[in-house]
């Protein structure tokens, strides 16, 4: 078998177009503008055995991204292709979809010892029946296996999630709040680090030689949100490191091994969403690919569009 991933969700909190914001990119989306396409809030799906799928993180769109995605459907009574999820974070659009998986179908929980924290402290949670989910506390640097795959997390520079946040946050903090995911199967490698505030030389190490790695989009210039008149936080602040500028992921991996650069966690006001822009030229240029809803990797091939159904006002 070969390592298999869909895109569920390319857009970071929010999704695109967001529910309230008429943004110079948004306000395509919104006008119907053939140049952009709508996008749910940032998963993705792993064949990690035979006809059996592991989410890496669950949207609160998981449920409209499920409906979109044929592979991950029931395959009879009460029976799912989903059997585990692992989070990289405990952000509101990286958990909240655990919320979606209440039905007393079998799971299992991947996260570390802080994001397993943030979700023990929010009683919602306890909607997942604790004899059906069960949740294993992972460390860092310590693989694991699920089904066929063998899974590594490992630290990498982040935060707190925001309604965590307090007057002595610390930015870059690599002990476990914000982590990458090192996914191996059938001698294939995928790199998942949907959030990431600075890359290091420790991201770069983690990184090389991998076939895939799918990386933070969010913004595009750091300081994106204040000039679209819609926030006064820059990217860094949120945790999130450019794309452009000093220190920018689009340059910052030019020297690392790796067959195919994604961006995903892509936010509403990034003009990259937008197919011809400047932004998105320069990126593709540089050798990067824009991610969106849909798009299905088999490691080794090209990137396809996956099987879809009908999403209605969240299709991409």
């Amino acid at each position: 078998m070969s390592l298999r991933m869909i895109v569920l969700g390319s857009a970071a909190g929010g999704g695109f177009p967001q529910w309230n914001c008429r943004c110079p990119v948004c306000a395509l989306a919104w006008d119907g503008d053939p140049r952009v396409k709508r996008r749910t809030q940032s998963s993705i799906a792993i064949e990690t055995g035979r006809g059996t799928w592991t989410l890496f993180n669950a949207s609160p769109d998981l449920r409209a991204q499920i409906l979109a995605t044929p592979k991950l459907q029931p395959t009879g009574l009460r029976e799912t292709p989903i059997r585990s999820v692992v989070l990289t974070n405990g952000d509101v659009d990286h958990v909240d979809g655990l919320i979606t998986l209440r039905e007393r179908s079998p799971l299992t929980v991947y996260a570390t010892s802080q994001i397993s924290a943030v979700l023990d402290a929010n009683p919602i949670f306890g909607v997942l029946a604790k004899d059906v989910v069960g949740r294993r506390t992972v460390q860092l640097d310590k693989p694991f296996a699920i089904d066929e795959a063998t899974i590594e997390f490992f630290g990498v520079p982040g935060k707190v999630p925001l309604y965590l946040e307090t007057e002595d946050l610390k930015i870059g903090d690599t002990s476990g709040d914000t982590v990458g995911v090192d996914i191996r199967k059938d001698g294939r490698r995928l790199v998942y680090i949907p959030g990431c505030a600075v890359v290091n030389e420790d991201v770069l190490q983690r990184v090389d030689g991998a076939d895939v790695l799918l990386f933070d989009g969010t913004v595009f210039e750091d300081d994106e949100m204040r000039r679209a008149g819609v926030g006064e936080k820059t990217g860094r602040r949120m945790g999130h490191v450019p794309l452009s500028g000093d220190g920018g992921s689009m340059t910052a991996f030019d020297g690392v091994k790796v067959g195919r650069k994604i961006y995903i966690h892509i936010n509403n006001t990034n003009p990259i969403l937008i197919a011809g822009s400047p932004e998105r030229r320069e990126v593709e240029a540089r050798g990067w690919e824009v991610s969106e809803d849909g798009l299905e990797v088999t490691v080794g091939e090209a990137v396809r569009p996956v099987e879809r159904q009908d999403r209605g006002s969240t299709a991409a």
